[in-house]
């Protein structure tokens, strides 16, 4: 079935598939939010329409249409900006589209779901869009007077999803004790039984994980013994995008929240703007700041071999720390770890023999969240070592588990069997620090680890299999967005969907594509941007403890 949005020359509204994510869920602690399978489905539950500017908009608590003032910022279009036209306290979106849906369909319109904003609520409606040759509008109404009210600029207005006409109407509605259902009635007291055990489990034997604290059989879609009892249990949606091919003057919304600010001023008594002369001057504060680096790595280019990522063998430490660690330039070493045994012996089959059963923690879910870098503590997950290998080794595992480098602290004890294996690298790092063995990532094909920086000078060690690894000189970090702490707007460069007209710099972006073989060691100097993909069944290992001073991060500037 298609849903067509017809556009009049000059429309060019922005609509994308509604993200799962929220920013409120995000905060509560461990992510908790997110193990509620009906607030992830809703969220992402059809599409949102963004408001293309930000704006503040206050309600007098009067009922005339010029009871609210709305104040767009400066540059709008102002004929996109909101309006207050039925008095009582509301503001109405005139949507740019005129919507089509299957014979028989409708769409729902209203507010994105669980988003909660101070002082104003959205109002629902339903269309008949299968007929309807009009535009609708999207309205808002006042919850109190006196108030500011912030949008920012690509904030959600409007949320809308087909629905199939009078089908409601065919469903009769009625009461039954439960146990005229014999079959739902054991199911459910099985359920209640396992709740209270669980509920008692957690009171004398706190879990050591967050997953462990929780109960998954509806995000299973399993009942208490496990059994499956749906053909079509959704964990995650997957709505498709609107096809611009016929509409290439319409721009791509962002795929979720992250190009708008961390905190927004919702809620402040006055509307949130910076003085333009404040604005002025850190603007051009970063306009000098990124001038000096692009010329910096420009006068590199001089030299080609300053710039190159170059294969070595047989550097002395001293050499390194001259050539790569202090001018912060990346190296490939070959044959450091020649006579390490892990690199002939670490099959799956012997590293399953050599650890079995052992409890591990690893990160899990990540098809599911396309930020599981920055989210990294709501997918800690834990299983037995050989069920984690058959796991992975499955056809088509892709990038859902992987044990990383933030999963070390837990499994050191267990996977410390395996040291014996490995070498030192005495020359380079210090063997007395507490990590001397580094940390261990092991993964199947299609494992990603998204486009970041680190705080720390680092050597990836591949041991088994091969990585691409694309990587960035830390110069380039206003055309990569950076956000959020370490990372970038952009999860995955390889995203053929990334719209160069949010993101425009990235068309001037100085990147290298290294395919780091089995027994080579990357040093990937701090601040350099890098994503990493597995090719194969991999296993690699991360040194941060060099001989020489490497604890940057401690004075890293806080969110």
């Amino acid at each position: 079935m298609e849903l067509i949005c017809y556009l009049h020359p000059g429309w060019a509204p922005l609509i994308r598939p509604a993200p799962a994510r929220r920013a409120w869920m995000d905060n509560t602690p461990e992510s908790f939010a997110y193990r509620c399978l009906p607030l992830n489905i809703a969220n992402a539950h059809g599409w949102e329409v963004l408001t293309p500017f930000a704006f503040d908009a206050m309600w007098n608590g009067e009922t005339g249409a010029d009871a609210v003032t709305i104040r767009p910022e400066p540059g709008a279009n102002p004929e996109r900006v909101p309006v207050s036209l039925f008095g009582q306290g509301v503001i109405t979106f005139h949507i740019e589209g005129i919507f089509r849906t299957p014979e028989g369909w409708n769409l729902w319109v209203g507010g994105s779901p669980n988003r909660a904003k101070d002082g104003i609520s959205p109002l629902s409606g339903i269309v008949e869009t299968d007929w309807s040759p009009f535009t609708f509008t999207m309205n808002w109404r006042f919850t109190r007077p006196g108030h500011w009210v912030h949008f920012d600029a690509l904030e959600p207005l409007c949320f809308l999803f087909p629905i199939e006409r009078a089908a409601i109407e065919s469903f009769l509605p009625k009461f039954e004790p439960l146990d005229a259902d014999p079959a739902t009635m054991e199911r459910f007291q099985a359920w209640s039984r396992a709740r209270d055990e669980f509920q008692l489990r957690m009171q004398t034997n706190p879990p050591r994980t967050p997953a462990e604290r929780w109960q998954k059989h509806y995000y299973l879609g399993i009942d208490a013994s496990e059994k499956s009892l749906a053909k079509g249990h959704l964990t995650k949606l997957h709505l498709q995008r609107f096809d611009t091919s016929a509409a290439p003057q319409v721009p791509t919304a962002p795929e979720d929240d992250t190009t708008l600010p961390a905190s927004s001023p919702t809620g402040q008594d006055t509307p949130a703007a910076a003085p333009p002369a404040e604005v002025t001057a850190l603007r051009l504060a970063l306009a000098k700041r990124e001038w000096l680096l692009e010329t910096l790595e420009r006068q590199r280019d001089l030299v080609p071999g300053l710039t190159a990522i170059q294969r070595v063998s047989g550097l002395s430490g001293e050499a390194f720390l001259e050539r790569y660690y202090a001018v912060n330039r990346p190296v490939i070493l070959q044959g450091e770890m020649a006579d390490w045994r892990a690199l002939t012996r670490w099959t799956p089959e012997y590293l399953k023999a050599a650890i079995g059963s052992q409890p591990i923690e690893f990160q899990g879910g990540r098809s599911l969240d396309q930020r599981f870098e920055m989210y990294k503590d709501a997918h800690r997950r834990e299983a037995p070592f050989d069920a984690f290998i058959d796991q992975i080794l499955r056809p088509g595992a892709g990038n859902d588990a992987y044990l990383t480098a933030y999963n070390s602290e837990r499994n050191a004890e267990v996977l410390a069997v395996l040291h014996n294996d490995l070498g030192f690298l005495d020359k380079f790092l210090d063997p007395q620090s507490a990590v001397p063995n580094g940390m261990m990532w092991i993964g199947p094909e299609g494992t990603v680890t998204s486009l970041h920086h680190d705080l720390t000078n680092n050597f990836i060690a591949q041991i088994v299999g091969r990585k691409r690894i694309k990587l960035a000189p830390a110069s380039e970090v206003g055309k990569l967005y950076n956000h959020k702490h370490v990372f970038s707007e952009i999860s995955d460069l390889e995203d053929h969907s990334i719209n160069l007209a949010l993101h425009p710099r990235l068309t001037e972006l100085r990147l290298y594509d290294v395919l780091l073989e089995q027994g080579e060691i990357l040093f990937m100097p701090l601040g350099w941007w890098h994503q990493v993909k597995a090719l194969e069944f991999s296993v690699t290992t991360t040194f941060t403890n060099f001989r020489w001073r490497n604890d940057s991060y401690v004075n890293y500037p806080q969110e």
